[in-house]
């Protein structure tokens, strides 16, 4: 039997909102596409209900920010989770839902501020995973550079790329500074991943960034 389960592209925002929302929900959109899969964009909380989620290969946190489910949500999408479910969380996605544990334990951590945007270099620790076999081992980007309130590997999340803070000004997490990095969680085998990248417009428009995203789709959607 074919699989015929979607994206759902989640994009609402109670805190700062950042503009490349809607280049990185149409990149998405097309990335599904490219796989086969059709898209939905939303930001309506009442689309996190068991029913929608079981049509779902894959939700995406698309720079959400601050509280942006309902407690039904929340219970829904931790059960989509830990029952097999597929959840991206892209950039500012790091600061959404901040009193909901379930979201910090898949983190392993929480947003804490970062410095200017500025070019520097992503140093690919997994080039095996689907999410990074297409960048090479040392990847000049410009982005926003997150920091975070402590270092995720902690937590037993497989980290797939790191910052080179000695290559940008204001990282805070020294010589071991995850960036993107992944977690399988329940017995259900459900899968998340991470990626700190994407804060600009034009960055959903890279061929290496949509290629990143496109492989971190594929493998939280069990591919």
């Amino acid at each position: 039997m074919s699989d015929t389960r979607d994206v759902l592209v989640y994009t609402r925002t109670t805190g700062y909102r950042h503009d490349s929302i809607p280049a990185g929900a149409a990149a998405l959109t097309a990335l599904a596409a490219a796989a086969g899969r059709p898209a939905e964009t939303t930001e309506d909380p009442g689309a996190f209900t068991p029913a929608r989620l079981a049509r779902c290969a894959a939700v995406v946190l698309l720079s959400t920010t601050g509280t942006v489910l309902t407690d039904a949500g929340r219970a829904a999408l931790e059960a989509y989770v830990r029952g097999g479910g597929g959840l991206l969380a892209v950039h500012a996605a790091a600061n959404a839902e901040p009193e909901w544990p379930f979201y910090g334990e898949l983190l392993g951590t929480r947003f804490d501020g970062h410095p200017e945007i500025q070019p520097g270099a992503v140093c690919v620790d997994a080039p095996g995973h689907p999410a990074t076999t297409c960048l090479p081992a040392r990847w000049e980007w410009t982005d926003e550079w997150y920091n975070f309130t402590a270092n995720p590997r902690d937590t037993g999340v497989r980290v797939l790329a790191r910052a080179d803070e000695t290559a940008y000004r204001g990282g805070t997490l020294g010589a071991d500074h995850p960036l993107v990095w992944s977690r399988e969680t329940g017995p259900g085998g459900g899968r998340f991943l991470f990626t700190a990248l994407g804060h600009a417009a034009e960055a959903y428009a890279d061929p290496a960034f949509r290629a990143h995203l496109a492989g971190a789709l594929r493998w939280v959607a069990g591919g």
